[in-house]
């Protein structure tokens, strides 16, 4: 253990990195020193709001800083998380790590030839909900699960798609509904069920025009366990609130849904005593679009500090974060296989 105070930078000047900040300066033990990004007006006004420094020159940047937190678009996050690990400085990455496995692959391999922590950014799996979920599931109280399900249909306007350039490409956001809106929701599934198997998929772009990806999509998977999946996602599906997220595990002994952090349906054939306290406290209690369904900006940053401190924490401790490279990588291999099975016509395709 150590008591140091790490200084974190930001490479990024977009919403997101406005977003980390907050999270990051809501947190004990760090401290905020820098931006990096082309942008430098916009990089001088995210340093004037949280009394930090902005660098263009990012060798400057990383002789500032202890830990580098990319916030750039998707495509974009590689670059700068080798350089920061030949440099020794750990890396905290957004989601997705990176836009293909290949690319996953190299960041893991600069990160571990370095000796530095790559963790990456999935905070739904800080929640309390999702902590009772895959209790339940690791204690064996579904039985033999048979059915697990993610469902995200979620709207995005035109407009967001035309606010930057690199939106809706393959090269900088990696795909569409399923890489960057599910990748939440397909990695909280992963989390709880273990590895897939196969997936047979088809997207579509339905609602929007002048984008390269896919605004919704479905795939059927099948796990390692034997279970069997569906995933439906969506940017397409307007809700004047938005539609939550949802996931849905259906064993022989117990079934739970999970709608964003609530659980709308906790029942189990075996009761516990603690049963009803959960129902209690985390049960869906009224009615309430889902965080970031409809409206990006409207997610709180709570979840991102939780995964932010627990980053910190496995630095401080000697260990891996939960969310470390392998683990990062696992939801984009899925997503990766989706889009490969949809360019084969639906065909099964093995997750690699």
């Amino acid at each position: 253990m150590n008591g140091r105070t790490y200084r974190i930078g930001i490479v990024g000047t977009g919403m997101i990195a406005s977003f980390q900040a907050k999270a990051i300066q809501a947190m004990d033990g760090v401290e905020l020193v820098a931006f990096h990004g082309r942008n430098d007006a916009r990089g001088r006004e995210l340093a004037a709001e949280f009394g930090c420094a902005s660098y263009t020159g990012y060798d400057e940047f990383l002789a500032q800083v202890d830990i580098v937190s990319i916030c750039t678009a998707s495509g974009a996050h590689l670059e700068p998380a080798v350089a920061a690990a030949r440099a020794g400085r750990h890396v905290i990455c957004e989601k997705p790590l990176e836009v293909t496995t290949a690319r996953v692959d190299e960041m893991i391999a600069a990160c571990a030839k370095n000796g530095v922590m790559l963790a990456g950014i999935f905070p739904r799996r800080y929640n309390p909900a999702t902590r009772l979920l895959k209790d339940a599931a690791d204690r064996g109280r579904f039985g033999r699960i048979v059915f697990a399900d993610a469902y995200v249909k979620w709207w995005r306007s035109q407009e967001y798609y035309d606010s930057g350039a690199w939106r809706g490409t393959w090269a900088l956001d990696g795909g569409g509904a399923m890489m960057n809106q599910a990748i939440h929701t397909i990695d909280l599934l992963l989390h709880v069920m273990g590895d897939p198997k196969t997936v047979r998929a088809e997207t579509r772009m339905m609602a929007h025009s002048g984008i390269e990806v896919e605004d919704a999509g479905m795939a059927m998977i099948e796990f390692e366990s034997g279970a069997m999946g569906v995933i439906q996602a969506s940017t397409a599906c307007w809700s004047e609130q938005g539609h939550p997220a949802e996931i849905q595990i259906c064993g022989t002994t117990g079934s739970v849904f999970i709608t964003d952090d609530r659980f709308r349906v906790w029942d189990f054939r075996d009761k516990l005593p603690e049963d009803d306290q959960i129902r209690a406290e985390h049960g869906v209690h009224a009615a309430a679009g889902g965080a970031g369904a409809a409206v990006p900006a409207a997610i709180a940053f709570r979840w991102h500090q939780r995964n932010l401190e627990d980053a910190v924490a496995a630095l401080r401790a000697g260990r891996k974060p939960l969310v470390d490279g392998a683990e990062g990588r696992r939801a984009i291999a899925l997503i990766r296989a989706m889009y490969e099975s949809n360019a084969r016509g639906g065909e099964k395709v093995e997750v690699r």
